[in-house]
This record gives C-alpha cells, sequence and structure tokens, in this order.
C-alpha cells in the first residue's frame, strides 16, 4: 500500500510549488556483458564510433553551458570536458580492439573503471562518479540510438522527482516546466541544492519516500520547510498558486522592521553574472570567487587576463562594495597545476589560503591583478578576503601581503572552527570576516558537505554551528569589525533572521534570493531576531531549531516561504 503521508527530507530551495509527480526515467541501460562484435568486424571503425560519441555528447553539452552562466555554466563546462575525457575515450576505444567489445559496452566497462579509481581517491573526487555516470549514459544512449538522459517533456508544469540528479542534468532544468524538485539522495550543499537555489525552483532533498509516491500524485512542495505533501486540499494548492503569482523585488535598503541595517549583498562566480547581480539591488558583492579565471587551465592566467576579468565585476557595481575572495583551489576545486598529487583527505588538506605556502607567485599575480583592478575603478569599494584560514599568523600574513599590494581592506573566511573560536585575535589585524556556512558546516560536523548519507548532519541550523557564529560575531563586536554570512545560509530567510540575531551584519547570496530574505527581515524587528537565534542555538537539533523559528515567523507563510 502506498503511503499518503508527507515526505520529509530537507528543504535547500525555499519557496512553494504544487504539480503532478513526474518521476526522472530509468537510467540507461547496462548493455549486456560479454556483447562482441561479429567476426571480421572494423573494430577501428567501431573504435572511432567512441570518439564520435564522445565528441557529440561534449558539444550538446558546451552548447548548453554557452546558453548559461555562472555556476551553471561552469558544470556543464566540467561535465562536456569529462565526456572527452581522453583516457575514458582512449580506455573504451582500447576495449573495441582488444577484446572486440561493441562500443556501448566498451564505454560501459570503462567507466566503471574510472569510477572505482575515483571511489577509491575518496571524498571529492568520489563525489565525481556521479558526474562519470551521467556521462556514460549519455554516451552508451547515443551509441545505441536512445533518447538521452534528462528532463521529461510533459504538456503542463510538474514536480520532478528523482533519486537524484545529475549536476548537467539540474542545470539544464526549466523552471517554467519543473516548478520543484523532490530528491531521495544528495544534501543541503549538493550540486542539486545549488543550482535549484541558482534557478528559484523550490527543492526538497534527502527525502525518504520521495520515490514510493506514484507518478501523477498531485504534490505540494515547501522547499523551506522540506516537506511534500501528496494530494494537497484544494485550499492549501489555491493559496500556494495565489502566492506563486506574487512578485517581490528588492529596494537595495537591506533592514528589519525597526531599521536596524543589514547589508544584503549578491554572490558573484563569473563577471557574466555581474551586471544581473547588480539589476537585483544587490548592495553589493559579498562573495566575489575567482576561481573561474583559473578552472580548466594548465597554468594560471596572466596578471593582465586577471585584471581584466576582476574589472568586469567592479565596474558592474560602481558606487557599490564588492569583496574579492582569493583563489579558492583544493577539495572540491583541484586544480592540476596547483596540485600535484592526489591528496588522501583533500577537505582537510592543501587548500585555500594554504596554496599560498607552496606557490606564492599564484597569491602575489592575484593580489597585482586584485589591485590594479580596483585602481581602475576608484568608484567601487574593493575589499580582498582569504578562504581557509585557520591561525593569527595565517591572518597577519595575508593582511600584510594586501597591504603592500595597495589593498588596505583585507579579511578573512571563516569556515573552520578554529577561526570562528579565534575571531577576536584574528580580527585585531584583519578588517572583517565573512563566514562560509557550507564549510563551517562540514568541518564542524565531521560530515562531507558532498555526501548524501551524511546529509542531515550538512545543516546549517546545527546548534553547534550556530554558536560558533554566535562566537564569531563576538569576536567581530569586540574589535568593532563587521561579520558577514556569505555561504548558502544566507539565502534562507529565516535562517537569515537568526544570523541577523547572532549579530551578523551582512548576508551574501544567490541574488534571486535577494526579495524573499529582504522581505522577512522587513517584516521582523531585531529583539524579535535576537529571541529566536537564542532559541534555535539552544536548540537540541537542526531539526528542532528549524521547527522553533519557523513557528514564530507568521511572515513566512504569508509570503509562501
Amino acid at each position: 500500500m502506498v503511503s499518503t503521508q508527507v515526505v520529509t527530507g530537507i528543504g535547500v530551495s525555499p519557496g512553494r510549488a504544487v504539480g503532478p509527480v513526474v518521476h526522472l526515467p530509468d537510467a540507461v541501460a547496462e548493455p549486456p556483458a560479454g556483447r562482441r562484435l561479429p567476426p571480421g568486424a572494423d573494430t577501428d571503425g567501431a573504435a572511432e564510433e567512441v570518439a564520435r560519441a564522445a565528441a557529440a555528447v561534449r558539444d550538446e553539452l558546451d552548447a548548453a553551458a554557452d546558453a548559461a552562466d555562472g555556476e551553471v555554466a561552469a558544470l556543464l563546462y566540467a561535465t562536456a570536458a569529462m565526456a572527452a575525457d581522453p583516457s575514458l575515450v582512449a580506455d573504451a576505444q582500447h576495449r573495441v580492439r582488444t577484446e572486440h567489445l561493441v562500443p556501448e559496452r566498451a564505454v560501459w566497462e570503462a567507466a566503471d573503471a574510472v569510477c572505482a579509481q575515483l571511489e577509491a581517491l575518496g571524498g571529492y573526487m568520489a563525489e565525481r562518479v556521479r558526474d562519470v555516470l551521467d556521462v556514460r549514459d549519455r554516451l552508451v544512449a547515443r551509441l545505441t540510438g536512445q533518447q538521452a538522459p534528462g528532463v521529461p517533456v510533459r504538456t503542463s508544469p510538474y514536480v520532478l522527482v528523482a533519486h537524484d540528479l545529475a549536476p548537467a542534468l539540474t542545470a539544464t532544468l526549466d523552471p517554467a516546466r519543473v516548478v520543484a524538485v523532490v530528491t531521495a539522495a544528495g544534501g543541503p550543499t549538493s550540486h542539486t541544492a545549488i543550482l535549484a537555489r541558482a534557478r528559484g525552483i523550490p527543492a526538497v532533498v534527502a527525502a525518504a519516500g520521495a520515490l514510493d509516491v506514484p507518478e501523477g500524485t498531485v504534490l505540494l512542495v515547501d522547499g523551506a520547510a522540506g516537506t511534500a505533501t501528496p494530494d494537497p486540499s484544494d485550499e492549501a494548492v489555491a493559496r500556494v498558486r495565489a502566492l506563486a503569482g506574487a512578485t517581490r523585488t528588492f529596494d537595495g535598503d537591506g533592514r528589519t522592521a525597526d531599521g536596524h541595517r543589514v547589508e544584503l549583498l549578491a554572490n558573484v562566480g563569473d563577471p557574466a553574472e555581474a551586471q544581473a547581480a547588480a539589476d537585483s539591488g544587490a548592495q553589493g558583492v559579498g562573495l566575489f570567487r575567482t576561481e573561474f579565471a583559473f578552472l580548466d587551465r594548465t597554468q594560471a592566467p596572466d596578471v593582465d587576463e586577471q585584471t581584466a576579468a576582476y574589472g568586469r565585476v567592479l565596474a558592474a557595481f560602481e558606487g557599490r562594495k564588492v569583496v574579492v575572495r582569493t583563489l579558492d583551489a583544493g577539495a572540491d576545486k583541484p586544480l592540476p597545476f596547483l596540485h600535484a598529487a592526489p591528496e588522501a583527505n583533500p577537505a582537510l588538506g592543501v587548500r585555500g589560503l594554504r596554496v599560498a605556502q607552496a606557490r606564492p607567485d599564484v597569491l602575489e599575480d592575484q593580489l597585482t591583478a586584485i589591485a590594479r583592478a580596483a585602481a581602475a575603478h576608484p568608484g567601487t569599494t574593493t575589499w580582498v578576503m582569504a578562504p581557509m584560514v585557520a591561525t593569527v599568523d595565517e591572518t597577519e600574513h595575508f593582511v600584510a601581503a594586501c597591504a603592500r599590494h595597495g589593498l588596505p581592506t583585507a579579511g578573512i573566511m571563516v569556515e573552520v572552527p578554529s577561526a570562528a573560536l579565534l575571531a577576536g585575535p584574528l580580527l585585531a589585524h584583519a578588517r572583517f570576516a565573512s563566514i562560509g556556512t557550507n564549510d563551517l558546516t562540514q568541518y564542524t560536523m565531521a560530515a562531507d558537505r558532498l555526501l548524501g548519507d551524511v546529509a542531515a548532519l550538512s545543516d546549517a541550523w546545527q546548534p553547534a554551528v550556530l554558536r560558533l557564529v554566535e562566537a564569531t560575531c563576538q569576536g567581530g563586536a569586540a574589535q568593532a569589525r563587521p561579520v558577514g554570512v556569505c555561504g548558502e545560509a544566507a539565502a534562507d530567510p529565516a535562517l537569515a533572521v537568526v544570523l541577523v540575531g547572532l549579530g551578523v551584519t551582512s548576508l551574501s547570496m544567490t541574488p534571486r534570493a535577494l526579495p524573499d530574505v529582504a522581505a522577512v527581515l522587513a517584516a521582523t524587528d531585531l529583539a524579535t531576531c535576537r529571541v529566536l537565534a537564542r532559541r534555535a542555538a539552544d536548540a537540541p537539533s537542526a531539526a528542532d531549531a528549524r521547527a522553533a523559528v519557523r513557528a514564530d515567523l507568521p511572515v513566512l507563510d504569508e509570503l509562501g516561504l
């Protein structure tokens, strides 16, 4: 008997939507083991079919990436590159030529070998297995004349339900067609979560029982509360649809109901995103990720190239503030020219500012480029911060390096517990701090932020994480330094109230989240923020913290959040 009870998971992209369930189609079937070419077949020609299929899949994904921007484009480009991975293609061709396997079976076995290697490396590399399987299925579909894996086509909007979604698929979701996403796997900082937020699609992940909801069942998804309700009442459906028709905008003035100012900023991952972020009303950029200039490179970009790229973002925010984060390489963003050997646990290895110890030239060139871009755009206030700071010494060295380049406002990312606990001493040197809640949660809870099996722990509502945010804010207040949040937590309207109550002075998020966060803050006074923050930090669990805060924020229900 199929349960019609509410399916509960982790809300990762706020908003409510309702529609019939459509399940993601089954993956491409595995070609029979041992299937070989007939005697006398042209093995070279069959091997060439693999190369042609890989090129076609790569071109399809590149075309989709060209039509996208920011993180969406970066993920599609990365998957496209994997489709044409010489080692995968060469291995498959070798199996065709030496074992006479049919091309689709050769691709399947070659992909299995790549997945085994990635799983053995663990950490972020193990998470890339999902991407390899996506590419494998696309290649096999191309070679066998099947429909490529993808989003089902329907004549009316629907709720997509799946075990998990590959980044390449999530990045292409059309919000007009897919009104919500529910997955059985995934976590709060998974690609599915990040991309759903970027596209404004309500989403719930780690929802056990989601796959048991029959196709066609009307499902009401609450992407903030983390629930999916089968067969909701007519009144509930009418309310969701009425709220969906409302359009909110941000007037560029972040504040609580009693006038307490909170800077509401945008996260920008690529210069192509800058103008849209500026047009959204963002009061500036709280996190300008600079990794885009280094990805898919065999060597670091030169100073001139970096200067031009950074300048595009500063130009878009003339008269406003831009916080530039120096290169955050390592862990989930390994760069071949910086990381020569695999690390057993890259999340705890050489990443962020630690890269500068081995390659100081990379940081020096980047600071030179940032300083030149800032000088060329004096109307923009340019701040600089370093990722993965853990000690006072690291802070001193980074601040001094920035000063040598004429960059006086140097800050730090608070992503590890040591930085939160030492916020006072660190901010005696740094001019500001920005909390990266994704990594702070990962390191506090000892839970890989990309691993679905520990998704329940990878939640910024965890009271331990909130207490470290509070400690950071206390350290900032002791030194009269501002403390912001630029992690995914800032985009959660209910959690934004808690963060402000804990003492956070700015929130940086995907531009799509700005109107919702601004509306909830504008309806809540600072005293209430502080009361709810205390309640959340003192709660016994993340679920209890979330429930307690949401219960006392009626504005969330009024706005459909």
